[in-house]
Order: structure tokens, then C-alpha cells, then sequence
């Protein structure tokens, strides 16, 4: 179930988040902010909700580990997340944020990217980080920025090597550059092993709409596809529900489905299985913790580009169910990869 937090406005013009309060902190309009622990962290997630089982959820997760880790609460005084209703929330949650005194914010990817222009310039003493956007240079604004196109390329190796049909599919949720890493290192992982192997592409247009993605998993599962790459957030969760639906009409009929942004091993399970194959891993949470201690520490990046790739161990690909000569020549790419001998694509050929 997603939470959606409503907002209040304070007659002395001070915006308070109503549900900042109810997600853990005691009495929080009443929180004085001499009183207030250093190193606060709000994050600002978008439509999509904490429990979308990919990005957003990955980053609050993360976020919550290490308030845990450094003895904070959650809500005014720790660490605590808002999350938008529409694309027209992400101005005013910003600065429901920076008005509340969090040290540092968080927005949550490229659909926040104007809002953050317009709003960093507002709070010159508020931290301001965004995941997956190289932003221009704002002297409070660090990116976090995703190769996403490594392990996609990695995940493409594993379903060339495991497709027994030589028909492999990508959904992608809302075409962006973020998404073109995803389609391009998938494709050619596949093409890299396997160019035989026929890779559709499809998109969604949306990265909410679970009944879309299912319906376009359906038509990829019933032309002879056996694996799916979703890159689609919450509109992945309907490639999931597609596949067990098929699992369970017709075992012998093997789909898989590889997850992204985290080991989502628990959204493929059904009755008499799992339809995960695999799953690329994009530690945002791992990225937020990293900004969180630099910003507690005085040493906040502002200004700079923070790059995470497979050197870094910012992306990478779980073992899944792939066999052991699978992860092998995962593991072999692996190294191209990370020593440079090999450079994955960050946009499709048609888009180049």
C-alpha cells in the first residue's frame, strides 16, 4: 500500500510536512531545531512511492540503515522521506524538506530534476544530492550517477546464455536517458555472447502502470519470448504478475523475468517456484549513506558528479538462479568491464 504525504501550511508562512510526523517523530511541529541531532536526511521520492520494490524503495532502505546505524529517529530529528501524489508535489516537497531543517535532501531521479533547479537556489545552506541526473554545477547540489549500462550488459550475458528460445525482451518504463542505459548494456551484453539471440524492446510509458507492463509482457511471453529485462520501477511489478500467471497455466512453459535495482528474488516467487532469473543491483541505498556521512562530517560534494559503476561497486548482478558456467561468464565480463578493456554503450544504436 502506498502512503501519500498530505501537507499543511502554517500561518507564519513555515511549511510543515503532516505526515513527516506521523512516519516516526513525537510531536514534530513542536520539534525545536536547536534540538535537532547534526546530519539529518530527508529524501523525496517520487510518485512511484518507498514501496515500489525497486529505486525509491532500495534508497529508503539505505536511508534507513544508517539512521539505525547512527542512533537516529525517524522523522524531524533522523531521517524521513515524502513522497509525491503527481509530478506537480516535487517543488513543494523539496521545500517542505529544506523548511523542516533537513541537512541534507535527497531527490529521487530525473523527474526532479527542474524542481531541484528551482528550489536549490532558494536554501544556499541546505544540501541538495539527486540520483541519476548529472546536474550543472549548483555549488549545494551533489549527482549521484549510476553505469547502469555496466550491469544491464552484464544482465544480457546471462540471458543470452540462458534463453533456450533465442528471444529475449527489455521493458523499459518512461523513455529517458536513465532508461537508454538499461536498454543499451542489455542489448549488447546479448549481442556480445549471442548475436543470433532477437532482442524486442518495448516501453511503457510510465513507470506506475503494472496493468500496462503485463499486458506488454504477455504479448513479448506469447511470441516466443522466455526472458524479460524490466527497467520499469512499479510498471515491472506487472512483468512479474504476467509471468507467474504463465508459470502457473503451464510449468513446462519456462519464463524468467530479471529484475533491476535490487534482488527482486521475492517478487518472482509463485506457487511451484520463481520466475527471477536474475537481478541488477543499483545501490542507491549504499550512495545515499555515502552522501549522508560526508554531509555529517562537514565534507558534503557539492557541485561535484559522484560516479558508481562496478569498480565502485555501485551496480552489479545477482547470482539468481543462473547456472554456475552462466555466472562464470558473467564474472569474466565482469573484470573486462571493470579494468576498461571493455566499454559498454549508454545510449541505443538507434538513438546514438
Amino acid at each position: 500500500m502506498k502512503i501519500n504525504h498530505s501537507l499543511s501550511f502554517i500561518a507564519a508562512g513555515v511549511t510543515i510536512s503532516i505526515l513527516l510526523g506521523a512516519c516516526g517523530a513525537e510531536n514534530p511541529a513542536k520539534a525545536s531545531i536547536d534540538e535537532k541531532k547534526n546530519g539529518t536526511v530527508g529524501l523525496a521520492a517520487d510518485f512511484s512511492g518507498i514501496d515500489d520494490k525497486s529505486f525509491n524503495q532500495s534508497a529508503w532502505e539505505g536511508l534507513e540503515a544508517w539512521g539505525q546505524k547512527n542512533h537516529l529517529s525517524k522523522g524531524l530529528q533522523g531521517y524521513d522521506y515524502i513522497q509525491a501524489e503527481s509530478a506537480s508535489d516535487y517543488v513543494m516537497n523539496l521545500q517542505t524538506l529544506a523548511n523542516n531543517k533537513f541537512d541534507t535532501v535527497v531527490a529521487m531521479g530525473f523527474k526532479l530534476t527542474e524542481a531541484l533547479i528551482e528550489v536549490a537556489p532558494q536554501y544556499p545552506a541546505t544540501n541538495f544530492a539527486i540520483v541519476d541526473v548529472a546536474m550543472p554545477k549548483m555549488d549545494n547540489v551533489a549527482s549521484l550517477v549510476f553505469k547502469d549500462n555496466e550491469s544491464a550488459f552484464l544482465a544480457g550475458v546471462a540471458a543470452a546464455e540462458s534463453t533456450l528460445s533465442n528471444k529475449v525482451g527489455f521493458i523499459g518504463g518512461q523513455e529517458s536517458d536513465i532508461i537508454d542505459k538499461f536498454e543499451a548494456g542489455f542489448v549488447q551484453g546479448v549481442k556480445t555472447v549471442k548475436p543470433e539471440v532477437e532482442v524486442r524492446v518495448e516501453y511503457v510509458g510510465s513507470f506506475a502502470d503494472s496493468a500496462k507492463g503485463k499486458a506488454i509482457a504477455a504479448a513479448m511471453y506469447a511470441s516466443g519470448i522466455d526472458i524479460i529485462f524490466q527497467a520499469a520501477g512499479d510498471s515491472g511489478n506487472g512483468v512479474f504478475s504476467e509471468a507467474k500467471d504463465v508459470m502457473n497455466s503451464n510449468s513446462d512453459d519456462k519464463k524468467w523475468v530479471i529484475g533491476a535495482d535490487r534482488d527482486q528474488t521475492a517478487e518472482g516467487a509463485y506457487s511451484s517456484g520463481n520466475v527471477t532469473l536474475t537481478s541488477t543491483l543499483k545501490q542507491t541505498g549504499s550512495a545515499i549513506q555515502d552522501i549522508a556521512d560526508r554531509a555529517s562530517k562537514g565534507d558534503f560534494p557539492g557541485g561535484e558528479i559522484l560516479n558508481y559503476g562496478l569498480v565502485e561497486d555501485g551496480v552489479g548482478l545477482t547470482d539468481g538462479q543462473l547456472t554456475k558456467e552462466t555466472i562464470q561468464k558473467v564474472d569474466l565480463f565482469k573484470k573486462q568491464i571493470s579494468t576498461g578493456e571493455l566499454v559498454v554503450a549508454e545510449k541505443p544504436e538507434n538513438k546514438n
